[in-house]
């Protein structure tokens, strides 16, 4: 973690509330990784939620500053290695050094990532761009406060001058934070959806409706953006995207592809990718459908495909459902595999941090011997550029994107 601004420094005399660690907590910090759970932690006298503190080892000896949550199992969430008396004016100079960061890497799109939390040392915090909309997510007490909610969005409006800024609300969230309940709401400014290029680099920018208070997560799949674009380069002839949510893939590989059909199970998400559709000018087949169901009827039907897109929402949302989503990913891929001609395309993804990139190339292997098939691997991708991989925060690499060529 970088070191906090020139106005955060150890005093003599701290007025910070004091968190003492265990030796396995202070451990785990010494080992690089920014959290500690509620079962390390020795003593939070009188710690109110969402205070800034110091944080003790087990002989009091000072280790950095850290969030504190009062109600979620990760209690502590360090920010800075030294002690921080101002955190609002930390925070406005994370956000700037995020967006230095991206400015080398976004070139090609006005839809990215700004602030992706522990990645950008701003645990607690997502800032998503949509062209002149900007979409956060607050995940915890601390980020949550006013000062710092409002150092956030003047930042924000300092450093971008967007048209609108959304506070994107999850309730599940909020409840295990314990956080007041509130709606998805304008913030600032007066708008709430636009238009984005993705990609503007291909020959033909791929353009997407934005409503930055409708659909799953933020508002897109930012993080499969790179992927898209790569998925592009590899498909031809008859194409299947399974999940396809607003159609990322599919519009992208339209312009490839001979005929492209998208597969999803909710409507709303469906009307949203024929809207796309239209606004590029393509021709896809949308259907409605349990994915699981309709990939066993196309493959006992014999369809075939050139190319065949998976991407499922995450299906270990734990540890414990590691085995059951191990074996939902081996089904989906071996149904694929079956429909795919010699010298088809097969892409992908998990997005389940659970599932390691081990487990998944082992589950997909599987899948492939099973089917018949022998497999080349064209590229083993992750999450886009402006989702950072924090290297002692393995929880920030979670996304597996596999494009491999069906070679019999």
């Amino acid at each position: 973690m970088p070191k906090s601004s020139p106005t955060s420094k150890t005093p003599e005399k701290s007025t910070l509330p004091a968190v003492t660690l265990s030796s396995r907590g202070a451990a785990r910090l010494k080992s690089g990784h920014p959290w500690v759970y509620r079962s390390d932690i020795s003593a939070a006298d009188g710690v109110p939620p969402g205070a800034t503190v110091r944080v003790l080892d087990p002989r009091g000896k000072f280790l950095g500053t850290a969030l504190y949550s009062s109600s979620s199992q990760i209690a502590i969430r360090m920010i800075a290695r030294e002690e921080v008396t101002d955190l609002p004016q930390l925070i406005s100079d994370r956000i700037r050094a995020a967006l230095a960061y991206r400015k080398p890497l976004v070139a090609h799109t006005d839809a990215c990532r700004l602030v992706f939390s522990e990645a950008d040392f701003l645990a607690g915090l997502i800032v998503d761009r949509y062209n002149d909309v900007l979409s956060l997510q607050i995940l915890t007490q601390a980020m949550d406060a006013e000062p710092v909610r409002g150092a956030i969005i003047e930042t924000l409006i300092a450093e971008l001058h967007p048209a609108g800024i959304l506070d994107r609300v999850d309730p599940r969230i909020r409840d295990l934070e314990q956080l007041p309940p509130r709606d998805s709401a304008l913030l600032w400014g007066n708008k709430s959806s636009t238009v984005i290029t993705m990609n503007t680099h291909l020959e033909s920018g791929v353009r997407f409706h934005y409503d930055a208070l409708e659909g799953q997560k933020t508002g897109a799949f930012l993080d499969q953006r790179e992927n898209y674009a790569a998925a592009a380069r590899y498909a031809h002839g008859d194409a299947l995207d399974v999940f396809c949510y607003h159609g990322g893939f599919a519009l992208h590989l339209a312009p490839r592809c001979s005929a492209v059909t998208g597969v999803d199970s909710s409507r709303p998400a469906l009307e949203v990718a024929d809207k796309n559709t239209a606004l590029n000018q393509r021709e896809i087949e949308w259907i409605e459908a349990n994915a699981f169901d309709l990939l066993r009827d196309y493959a006992a039907a014999g369809k075939k495909y050139d190319t065949v897109v998976l991407d499922p929402p995450a299906f270990a949302k734990t540890r414990r459902d590691l085995h059951k989503a191990l074996s939902g990913y081996k089904e989906l891929n071996l149904r694929a595999l079956k429909m795919l001609r010699p010298g088809g395309i097969l892409i992908t993804c998990s997005c389940s941090f659970h599932v390691s990139a081990a487990d998944f190339l082992q589950t997909v292997a599987s899948a492939a011997l099973d089917a018949h098939k022998s497999l080349r691997i064209l590229e083993s991708r992750g999450a886009a550029q402006d989702h950072p991989i924090l290297l002692n925060v393995p929880e920030t690499s979670y996304l597996k994107c596999l494009m491999s060529h069906v070679s019999h």
